[in-house]
């Protein structure tokens, strides 16, 4: 392979051939090179054979090496540009990598600041706990020593007055006046008004199950804690899926007012004159929204607040939209509804009652279009509502709206279409 290669070379620059040219010896060389070495030397000698001619002789282009060089320069090109893109491909790994370990460290960043944030709550409510268990002790034993304080006073008082007696016995005893003698001794010889102090007993504070009682509390808080935590990483998860969605009016009941912007939709008493289309909901007042999912996540946020009956979630394409609607997972409804002001339900069947008191200002709708996952979470509480899971998704999914009637301005919030915070 070297000696191939080097029939490539010209044997004075030792580099691949430019322009090659033959000598009437035979051998090749650059034109340039042996044009040069023949200006610097005052007899024209073959570099090679040494052999000499006396007139610089007519140098003849190499057509076959020209030829081969032109080839192998085309293949050291396709051969460069190979590397390149090697090059450019490993570049662009190292940048992957290197945007891999920014987010792993991002990632991990968040999950030290998620802990310190966790076991800071976590230390404030032992300190809490341990402070509250020692105040309920020392009351205990403040309540101990003020009763004792005030039996000891009681009984001092006692010994005062009975040295004062004894103190009177004693003079009497010594008195020569017998009439004062006899006219006192009934009285003196009579019990002191004294209480009967065979019977009482400091009351003694019962310690027992304090610490254990302490502790069960201490461990309902962190559990409590702990929920309330993993529920708001688990929203700030599913928030970065956030979607922008509008509302289609070409779906929309006739007795739905649609924002400007196709954020907010509320029920009119005024049925509007529409042009009738098969996407439009005749019947039940609801309305789809204009993007569709077929794949991959989705994340929404609708406000609810001051509404008395809405219906909200994710809805197949192909449902009926003509008719009476029954909302259900078999009709290509995935929702959660509001009834009567404070009942609140899944859409399943059959229907599962939902205990959110208070109830949600705000709910966030989630869907994983391959796990068959749609979840509702109240944003306000960071806390999960209620999730439809072992879903199999087979048809475009649109978001789903129905603010319901609003029996003469008893329900007449709209339901409106937030932007997700995601800080």
């Amino acid at each position: 392979r070297c000696s191939i290669i080097s029939s490539f070379l010209c044997p004075i620059c030792l580099d691949v051939f430019t322009d090659p040219v033959s000598t009437p010896c035979g051998h090749n060389f650059c034109k340039t090179c042996i044009s040069q070495h023949w200006d610097l030397n005052q007899s024209c000698q073959c570099p090679m054979c040494n052999e000499t001619f006396y007139t610089r002789p007519q140098l003849r282009v190499n057509t076959f090496i020209s030829e081969i060089v032109a080839q192998f320069r085309r293949e050291l090109g396709k051969t460069d540009a190979e590397i390149q893109q090697m090059i450019q491909t490993r570049r662009l790994k190292i940048q992957e990598i290197k945007e891999s370990v920014k987010m792993t460290k991002d990632a991990g960043d968040r999950q030290i600041a998620e802990g310190i944030q966790v076991f800071t709550a976590l230390m404030e409510s032992l300190e809490r706990r341990l402070k509250e268990l020692i105040k309920e002790i020392e009351d205990k034993q403040e309540a101990t020593e003020k009763q004792a304080e005030g039996l000891i006073k009681d009984l001092e008082q006692e010994i005062s007055e009975l040295m004062e007696r004894s103190s009177e016995v004693k003079t009497l005893s010594r008195s020569e006046d017998h009439l004062h003698l006899l006219q006192s001794f009934s009285s003196l010889k009579a019990a002191p008004p004294t209480k009967d102090w065979t019977e009482v007993r400091v009351r003694s504070p019962s310690y027992e199950g304090t610490v254990l009682r302490a502790v069960a509390q201490l461990e309902q808080t962190i559990r409590n804690l702990m929920e309330k935590k993993v529920f708001e990483a688990e929203l700030k998860r599913v928030q970065q899926y956030a979607v922008d969605v509008t509302l289609d009016p070409d779906t929309a009941h006739p007795n739905l007012i649609l924002s400007d912007d196709g954020k907010q939709v509320y029920h009119s008493d005024v049925t509007k004159n529409l042009q009738k289309n098969p996407e439009r909901f005749s019947k039940c007042v609801c309305v789809l929204g204009e993007q569709s999912f077929s794949s991959g996540r989705f994340y929404f946020e609708v406000q609810v607040k001051a509404g008395t009956e809405w219906d909200l979630g994710v809805a197949r394409e192909s449902i009926n939209r003509k008719g009476k609607i029954t909302a259900s997972p078999q009709n290509g409804f995935w929702t959660v509804r509001l009834r009567n002001g404070n009942e609140y339900s899944a859409c399943a069947s059959p229907l599962v009652p939902l205990c959110l008191h208070p109830g949600p200002e705000k709910v966030g709708v989630f869907v994983d279009y391959e796990k068959g996952l749609v979840s509702f979470y109240d944003v306000g509480a960071a806390a999960l509502i209620y999730s439809f899971t072992g879903r199999s998704f087979t048809h475009k999914l649109h978001p789903y709206f129905s603010p319901n009637p609003n029996f003469g301005g008893k329900n007449s919030a709209p339901l409106i279409i937030c932007p997700v915070n995601q800080t």
